[in-house]
C-alpha cells in the first residue's frame, strides 16, 4: 500500500510538472505563427493600407469610408496586406536563400536561421496565394484577375527561369508598377471598373515607387554580387543606382508641381505646399539614400512622401 502510494505520489508529482501535452506545443506553434508573421514583412502593410486609401479617395472623394465601405476597405486591405505579402515574399525568401545567407541584416530571418525550410516557405507562399486570389473574389472579376496578375508577377520576379530581379531594369519596372497596381486596386475595389481612373496620378506613383526601390537594391548589393544575383545595383553600382533613383524622385515631384501648377488633378492650392515639402523630400533623398542605406532610411524617407500625400486627399474631396 505504502509503495503504491509513493508511485502515485510520484506519478502526479511528475504529471504536474510536465504538464498537459497541449501546453508543451505552444511555444513552436507560436514560434512558426512569429516566422510566417515575419516573412510577410508586417511594416510592409502599410504600404497597401496607404495605397488603398488612395484609391479610395480618388474613386469616392472622401477621406474615410462609411457604412459597407468599411467592410470593403478592410477586405481590400486582407486581400493586399497580409495575404498578398505573404504570397509574394514567402517564394522571395525562398529563391533568395543564398543571397540572405551572405547577409547580415537578415541572419535572423526565418529561413536563414534554418526554421523554415525553403519547401516549407514555397508550401506557405504556395497556400497564401491560392488563399489571396480565393479572397479577392468578393471585390469583383477585375480586382481578382488583377490580383492573381500581381502574384504571378511577384513569383516571376523571385522564381528561375524568368527571375526579373536577376535581370537589370526589368527589376526595377516589376517594382515599380506597384506604384499604379495598388490606387489602380482601391479604385476598382470601390467602383467596380477602372473607367475614369486619374492615370497623371499613377504616374506620380510609379515614378516614387521606382525611386524608393533602388536603394533596397544598393542596400543588398554586396550580399547580391557574393552570391551572383545580377540585380540592377549590382550592374550599375551603388553610386549610378543612386544617381538614378534620385533622377526619378525629382521627375515625380516635378510632375507633381506641374499638376498642380494647371490645376489638373492636383489642387493650384497645393503649390504652397509642394513648395515646402518638395526640397525637404529631395534633400532627404539626397543625404538618407546615398550609397548603401538602411531599410530605417528608406523608411523615413517614403514616409516623408505622405506629407504631400496628405495635402493632396485634403484637397481633393468633397467636405460638405
Amino acid at each position: 500500500m505504502h509503495g503504491a502510494r509513493r508511485f502515485q505520489t510520484g506519478f502526479m508529482r511528475t504529471s504536474l510538472l510536465q504538464g498537459p501535452p497541449a501546453i508543451a506545443t505552444n511555444p513552436a506553434r507560436h514560434r512558426l505563427v512569429r516566422d510566417v508573421l515575419a516573412i510577410s514583412r508586417p511594416r510592409f502593410w502599410t504600404a497597401s493600407l496607404v495605397m488603398a486609401e488612395i484609391g479610395f479617395v480618388l474613386a469616392t472623394h472622401r477621406i474615410l469610408p462609411r457604412g459597407d465601405e468599411l467592410v470593403t476597405m478592410a477586405h481590400l486591405f486582407l486581400v493586399t496586406g497580409p495575404l498578398l505579402w505573404l504570397a509574394v515574399l514567402a517564394v522571395n525568401d525562398a529563391h533568395d536563400l543564398a543571397g540572405d545567407q551572405l547577409n547580415s541584416r537578415k541572419a535572423d530571418s526565418p529561413l536563414v536561421a534554418g526554421r523554415i525550410s525553403t519547401r516549407g516557405a514555397g508550401r506557405i507562399a504556395l497556400a497564401a496565394a491560392v488563399a489571396t486570389v480565393l479572397a479577392a473574389l468578393p471585390l469583383g472579376p477585375l480586382f481578382t484577375v488583377g490580383t492573381a496578375l500581381v502574384v504571378l508577377l511577384g513569383w516571376a520576379y523571385s522564381v528561375p527561369p524568368i527571375r526579373l530581379k536577376a535581370r537589370p531594369g526589368a527589376d526595377l519596372l516589376a517594382n515599380a508598377v506597384v506604384g499604379v497596381l495598388g490606387p489602380l486596386g482601391g479604385w476598382v475595389a470601390f467602383t467596380d471598373g477602372a473607367a475614369g481612373f486619374p492615370w497623371p496620378i499613377a504616374v506620380i506613383g510609379v515614378l516614387a515607387a521606382a525611386a524608393l526601390y533602388l536603394p533596397t537594391t544598393a542596400s543588398d548589393s554586396d550580399a547580391d554580387r557574393r552570391a551572383g544575383i545580377d540585380t540592377i545595383a549590382v550592374r550599375l553600382g551603388p553610386r549610378i543606382t543612386f544617381e538614378l533613383g534620385f533622377t526619378l524622385w525629382t521627375a515625380s515631384a516635378v510632375l507633381a508641381f506641374f499638376l498642380a501648377l494647371n490645376d489638373f488633378i492636383l489642387d493650384s492650392s497645393l503649390l504652397p505646399v509642394q513648395a515646402v515639402a518638395t526640397p525637404v523630400l529631395l534633400v532627404l533623398y539626397r543625404v538618407l539614400l546615398r550609397d548603401r542605406p538602411s531599410f530605417t532610411a528608406i523608411t523615413v524617407v517614403a514616409c516623408a512622401y505622405l506629407v504631400p500625400c496628405a495635402g493632396f486627399a485634403l484637397t481633393y474631396v468633397d467636405l460638405f
